[in-house]
């Protein structure tokens, strides 16, 4: 009789009574209406004989009960058998099917075509951990300094990028300037470079940006914040590429200290303040492509107008137009 949880609940509810029944009376006799055929207790019984808990006399009149012990090995060793070898396949399963899931992710049918778009955070989050978790080259990210994307990297992430590192993956991140005043994101990028990954800083804002082995490349959706684009076009994704090199020519090491950079670092802040103001950018504007709070922003202005000795802002634009400056002084080779 094969054994499941019916025949282990029968086991419970009648044939452990009976078995009780037996071992107290000494023995139970063999032609007890419960337990011959059509009894109310004929099912139990042969369960007790199938397994081995009772056996019948010599003189074949009556059943007595065996030591539970003797029994026991017989009948839970090929279940636990069976059960580790039925843990086993499915792990020979499972380790087959990631072979075509990492297929169908590669494909442009995973995400509906060479352009589509995921919405929800989790989905998005689900979604890049998979592409990075399939990574088998190179890691391209662009990253707006922004105080959501700073919370976001969280042990979880960087325990994932260190993981594609460690499997050889190429690995160049960008942020901008202002990111290197944040201990969060200090704290990953000294993970990640001691791990071989290489991390910038520029001080012109950029829209956030992954590429995974230049084959697939995540942007944000105009939508909003909590949808994204996969774009899987080659050369949609190439251009993409094309424009991260540019970014990265331009920007700094962000694993250096040295008090000279720094000193060009907070110059280009500087330059690009006042980029901001001469352009008529809002402060929550201007703030944002810097990648800094509004408080700091106004900072940022209030600084100028001392430098400038002036009170308004109208009073800073107007000195700064008089004596030429643009804030892209440093663009010029005569700089």
């Amino acid at each position: 009789m094969p054994l499941g949880p019916d025949e282990r609940t029968l086991f419970e509810e009648q044939g452990t009574p009976l078995y009780e029944e037996i071992v107290t009376s000494g023995g139970l006799n063999a032609s007890d209406a419960r337990i011959v055929a059509g009894g109310e207790l004929h099912a139990a019984f042969a369960l007790l004989v199938d397994v081995g808990l009772v056996t019948r006399s010599d003189d074949g009149l009556t059943w007595t009960a065996v030591d539970p012990a003797a029994v026991q090995a017989r009948v839970v060793a090929p279940l636990g058998q069976q059960g580790a070898e039925l843990i086993a396949e499915s792990a020979h399963w499972a380790h087959a099917f990631s072979a075509v899931s990492h297929v169908w992710r590669r494909s442009p049918s995973a995400v509906g075509g060479p352009f589509a778009e995921i919405r929800g955070l989790a989905t998005i989050g689900t979604f890049l951990a998979s592409l990075v978790s399939d990574a088998e080259e190179e890691l391209l990210t662009a990253q707006p300094q922004y105080r959501r994307g700073v919370k976001q990297l969280d042990a979880g992430v960087g325990a994932r990028d260190i993981a594609a590192l460690k499997r050889g993956v190429k690995m160049r991140t960008l942020y901008q300037h202002a990111a290197r005043r944040s201990a969060d994101t200090r704290k990953y990028v000294a993970a990640v470079t001691a791990a071989g990954a290489e991390v910038r800083t520029l001080d012109e804002f950029f829209n956030r940006l992954i590429v995974v082995d230049r084959r697939v490349a995540l942007i944000p959706s105009h939508e909003g914040t909590d949808a994204a684009m996969v774009i899987s076009d080659k050369s949609m994704v190439g251009y993409l590429v094309d424009m991260f090199e540019r970014h990265w020519e331009r920007a700094r090491p962000f694993t250096s200290s040295e008090t000279s950079l720094m000193r060009d670092i907070a110059a280009e802040q500087r330059a690009m303040t006042i980029r901001m103001l001469l352009e008529g950018r809002a402060d929550p504007a201007g703030a944002k492509r810097l990648g800094v709070s509004p408080r700091t922003y106004a900072a940022y202005v209030a600084d100028l107008k001392s430098e400038f000795e002036v009170e308004t802002r109208f009073q800073l634009g107007y000195e700064m137009g008089k004596r030429g400056i643009s804030g892209r002084e440093a663009d010029s080779p005569s700089a």
